[in-house]
């Protein structure tokens, strides 16, 4: 009944059944009540820096935690936020891993501590592809990426670069995959700066890039929020946008929206997928390798321009 370990198939099964017959249905807050442990979904993600900075600064992660209170609401589970420093030994994965009920969402993190948290909880789905056996619900990343050079291919740019996403990042390591796979199906130069996901960075790579390759004429960029950094540099050098360069972003977050001019971004579903993660906990044990991939899908604001 609890999906517990330890039941053969044929007697959980059983119990099923006599469960539909009787019109049983279980009193979560009797349970929580016995066991003295709230039923919650767990969300994680690591950080670099103190909790406060990482949960506010970065819109991808109030997207992650709206799909989930959205697939949450008529039950009475919660949702808790597990914020895993990078430097943070295996004894902290065990520990969230030790005190999840529901289920475990994986927000971002790198491999080996999803692989971790995998061989400590069955009940764990990441929205980032990391292992095989790993169930995942995740974006077409390299797809979206792909989508991207060849919209900017189309509007007659052909020094396009790219400012790419940390390696320990499979979001990242996709959408850079789907750029290099583009440029040279289009016979490109490959220009690029690779570095992390903060505004910041944005700013000093676009500088860099700009420098060393005046005739750029166009950039990819692997996240919004990097790319309204890239956007203030550009301009700051007396380029103007998208005139002379057009610039495509990734997320559309509201990071997107607010930048000036607005970017064209690559929409990622990330409220959509954190709703169908949630859901597949919900449903008891997610089985090894469960995938499920969403499409990403062009958006077009005021950072781009045919000529």
């Amino acid at each position: 009944m609890n999906n517990a370990p330890g039941a053969s198939p044929a007697v959980r099964e059983r119990v099923r059944r006599a469960m539909s017959e009787l019109g049983y249905e279980p009193d979560q807050t009797a349970r929580a009540l016995a066991s003295g442990r709230q039923r919650a979904v767990d969300v994680v993600a690591v950080t670099d820096g103190p909790v406060i900075g990482w949960l506010g600064s970065h819109p991808y992660y109030s997207r992650v935690l709206a799909g989930v209170v959205s697939a949450l609401e008529g039950t009475d589970v919660q949702v808790r936020v597990q914020a895993l420093p990078r430097s943070a030994g295996v004894e902290v994965v065990d520990a969230i891993a030790a005190q999840a009920s529901v289920g475990i969402v994986l927000a971002d993190v790198p491999v080996a501590s999803a692989v971790r948290f995998r061989q400590r909880c069955r009940r764990v789905v990441s929205l980032a592809a990391t292992s095989p056996s790993m169930p995942a619900v995740e974006a077409d990343n390299a797809g979206g990426a792909y989508a991207a050079v060849e919209y900017l291919h189309r509007l007659g740019r052909r020094r396009i670069a790219a400012v790419h996403g940390p390696e320990h990042s499979a979001d990242a390591r996709e959408r850079k995959d789907g750029f290099l796979r583009a440029i040279r199906q289009f016979g490109l130069p490959e220009i690029g700066e690779t570095g992390d996901f903060r505004r910041e960075f944005g700013d000093d790579a676009a500088r860099r890039l700009l420098a060393a390759h005046p005739e750029i004429d166009a950039v990819f960029v692997a996240c919004d929020l990097v790319a309204a950094g890239a956007a203030q540099a550009i301009t700051a050098l007396g380029r103007t946008i998208p005139d002379d360069v057009s610039l495509v972003g990734f997320d559309d977050s509201v990071a997107a929206a607010c930048a000036n001019p607005p970017l064209t971004t690559m929409r990622m579903p990330v409220e959509e997928m954190a709703v169908a993660a949630t859901r597949l906990l919900l449903g008891g044990d997610v089985g090894s390798g469960v995938r499920q991939t969403l499409p990403v899908e062009l958006v077009v604001r005021g950072s781009t321009t045919s000529r």
